[in-house]
């Protein structure tokens, strides 16, 4: 046991004296490219081969949808003898990376939209998904994986796992129109920062101007940077835009205090300060238990004597009349009250964040108490960042 707290102990003397450098972010994981981007694709189906889960008989449009497939195909039916409770009618949802090209396949999204209890072992027919101009973009067909079930009896009642009324289509969608984006002969292109800030900003300009050994970057605001494209560039911008993503630059943010008031959730900004104030947390306890104590007179007590009045034996008084005597029904309380006994904690101006945890562990707060001490210490003027409530 001694030889195992000394190889810790040694261990615990490497790591401190190792030296910690400090490491910033990818521009790739902090910004993005002006116009590349994902879009968005929808359709509507119908999910055929359902175990009886389907849409119930009275769902028209998957009546009415199903009719007019069985039409197209050259066969006649009527409506009113469809019936759909191993079809579901579903919407399909698809995304659409950047420079995907006719043939690439893609992941789908499939989702009830009638009453069905589950799309598990469905198949979806071909399904044509729109963009927002109305033209068709992809075509989705095939087996559902939903990754759950439904189970119930005729009783009713049940057992579900997951969701069983969405499934996935992993690569269930293949391109049939491009997206024109180019890169080539490209003079500018333009840096969104996903968390606009003035100082990574400035900060992502100098990293980019510094590679390139010249001003190609330029600040617009606090979110958008210019990258003009060199001569020598022109013709490979992916290459220069390759640089580009792979710096690393170190964020900066405002200091704030995220709350999360459902679930006592506390996250602490690593810029956050105070200025120098007292703290102390105590909760006041105050329980109050009601008991009814009842007393039954004994078999063979005397009645009540002759002079006695109703209104002496009346519920509201306690008092009740029996045939040989009478019931007393009497009420106990009993009162507690305990109130946690915390010092007064000083903390002084200007405490890091890892000072300040571990003042307000010394205080004994929880998580769920630490909202309420934040919310005081912003309302005194003393806390130094924003507070978010989500």
């Amino acid at each position: 046991m001694c030889r195992l707290i000394k190889i810790i102990f040694v261990f615990v003397l490497v790591l401190a004296a190792c030296p910690v450098g400090v490491y910033g972010a990818r521009v790739k994981d902090i910004a993005s490219i002006k116009g590349i981007r994902n879009n968005q694709l929808v359709g509507y189906g119908l999910v055929v081969g359902l175990k009886g889960t389907g849409d119930k008989t009275g769902t028209s449009f998957t009546i009415q949808s199903l009719a007019n497939m069985i039409e197209r195909m050259g066969i006649h039916v009527d409506k009113e003898d469809v019936s759909v409770k191993n079809v579901a009618a579903v919407m399909v949802t698809a995304s659409v990376p950047p420079f995907a090209r006719i043939g690439n396949r893609i992941d789908v999204v499939v989702s009830s939209v009638g009453d069905a209890k589950s799309l598990q072992g469905g198949t979806l027919l071909l399904t044509p998904l729109y963009g927002v101009d109305k033209k068709i973009y992809a075509l989705a067909q095939g087996p559902v994986s939903v990754g759950g079930f439904a189970a119930g009896g005729a009783a009713g009642g049940g057992i579900t796992k997951n969701h069983p009324t969405v499934g996935r289509i992993s690569r269930g969608a293949s391109i049939e129109r491009e997206i024109p984006v180019s890169m080539q002969d490209k003079d500018e292109i333009v840096i969104a920062l996903d968390n606009p800030d003035f100082t990574t900003a400035v900060r992502l300009c100098d990293a980019i101007n510094e590679r390139f050994g010249r001003n190609v970057a330029t600040t617009v605001d606090s979110g958008t940077l210019k990258l003009k494209i060199p001569e020598d560039f022109r013709q490979d911008v992916v290459q220069m835009v390759a640089t580009v993503e792979n710096l690393e630059v170190m964020p900066d943010s405002i200091a704030k205090v995220v709350l999360n008031e459902k679930t006592g959730t506390v996250v602490i900004g690593e810029n956050v300060t105070i200025s120098t104030v007292a703290v102390a947390h105590g909760n006041l306890s105050i329980q109050i238990k009601e008991r009814t104590r009842v007393s039954q007179p004994s078999p063979f007590a005397p009645a009540p004597p002759a002079g006695a009045t109703t209104q002496q034996f009346q519920p509201e008084n306690g008092l009740l009349m029996g045939p040989g005597g009478q019931t007393v029904v009497s009420a106990d309380s009993d009162v507690s009250v305990q109130e946690e006994k915390n010092k007064l904690l000083l903390v002084p101006r200007g405490s890091t964040i890892g000072e300040l945890v571990r003042a307000l562990n010394a205080i004994g707060v929880s998580p769920r108490d630490l909202i309420t001490v934040f919310q005081a210490l912003r309302a005194a003027g003393a806390l130094h960042a924003q507070i978010e409530i989500i």
